[in-house]
């Protein structure tokens, strides 16, 4: 396989990932099209690379700009916008998360406590059987959410370590 094939490959199987993990298809596919590219892109080259209309292709930019996984790039005497992406897997892996804890894990855990809270005084086998439930899936989320703010909060020659000592 040559090289541009390997990268179609590389954008392909990111852009089916990213509909796995709940992000949009096209949003995946100019993320690993500016990751496996050399120089920055347009818009234009990458509605072109990744056949797709220019307002999907505007949007997935704005996405992924407000994200902190691509960057915008200015190129002396050109009008145009190049984006170009954050090639670090840490640092963007990092940004990614602690923005879908903050969308997905914090929104929970206030419900979860609302809900142990209102249920607490009540004794029925049914509401104790409720409270429980509610408790271990709260227990759970906490740690799930302590487990991440260390992570995301970690520098790179710490990551590994924290995880290993999480796991043990």
């Amino acid at each position: 396989m040559d090289l541009q094939a390997s990268k179609q490959q590389f954008i392909d199987t990111w852009g089916a990932l990213g509909t796995e993990w709940g992000i949009n298809k096209s949003v995946a596919q100019v993320q690993a099209l500016l990751l496996a590219s050399t120089n920055p892109l347009s818009t234009d080259e990458i509605m072109d690379m990744l056949k797709i209309s220019r307002g999907n292709a505007n949007m997935s930019l704005r996405q992924l700009v407000d994200y902190g996984i691509i960057y915008k790039k200015v190129i002396a005497g050109d009008r145009k916008e190049y984006f170009v992406a954050e090639k670090d897997i840490f640092k963007w892996a990092m940004k990614i998360a602690s923005m879908r804890k903050q969308r997905e894990i914090d929104p929970v855990m206030g419900v979860l406590a609302d809900i142990r809270k209102a249920t607490e005084a009540d004794r029925s086998d049914d509401g104790k059987d409720f409270y429980e439930v509610v408790s271990g899936i709260q227990s759970f989320v906490d740690q799930l959410s302590k487990i991440a703010d260390k992570l995301i909060q970690s520098n790179r020659s710490e990551l590994l370590l924290k995880l290993l000592k999480a796991l043990i």
